[in-house]
């Protein structure tokens, strides 16, 4: 096996493994509602995400022992490769649907505060810190 092509198969096995190890922090970045933590991994996250998607990646990893009798160690550690950006595939999109359900939350929290339902006892507060007029409040009575 040459030494360059196994460092190369190392690097992107290493580079995934880190991803993960993102992806795993990001998620508890989340949870916890740290989202400083998590804009500074998102960097870090493109340059994996760059790296391992690169075209020269899967050219140089098609050409590795085509006419060698180490094509087999190659291929098994570019599956270990492509095993572990399938876990980081999954864990993104974990993190996607957490994401996701939080920001509808949020969406469904302002909506009861802006509501214009005229049962919504809910005071609103303007800019000044003063209760803002229930523009509903005026109308209730009428039909």
């Amino acid at each position: 096996m040459d030494i360059n092509e196994l460092e190369y198969l190392s690097k992107a096995l290493d580079q995934a493994s880190k991803l993960k190890t993102l992806l795993e922090s990001e998620f508890d970045a989340l949870k916890t509602q740290d989202l400083t933590a998590f804009e500074e991994m998102q960097p870090k996250k493109v340059e994996i995400l760059t790296y391992l998607a690169s075209e020269s990646l899967t050219e140089r990893v098609k050409t590795f022992g085509a006419d060698s009798s180490d094509s087999s160690s190659y291929l098994s550690i570019w599956d270990d490769v492509m095993k572990m950006v399938s876990e980081c595939r999954d864990l993104h999109r974990r993190n996607e649907i957490f994401m996701l359900r939080k920001l509808e939350s949020i969406r469904g929290a302002l909506q009861t505060i802006q509501s214009p339902d005229p049962l919504n006892t809910v005071e609103v507060y303007d800019r000044l810190g003063k209760v803002r007029p229930n523009r509903n409040r005026k109308n209730m009575g009428q039909a």
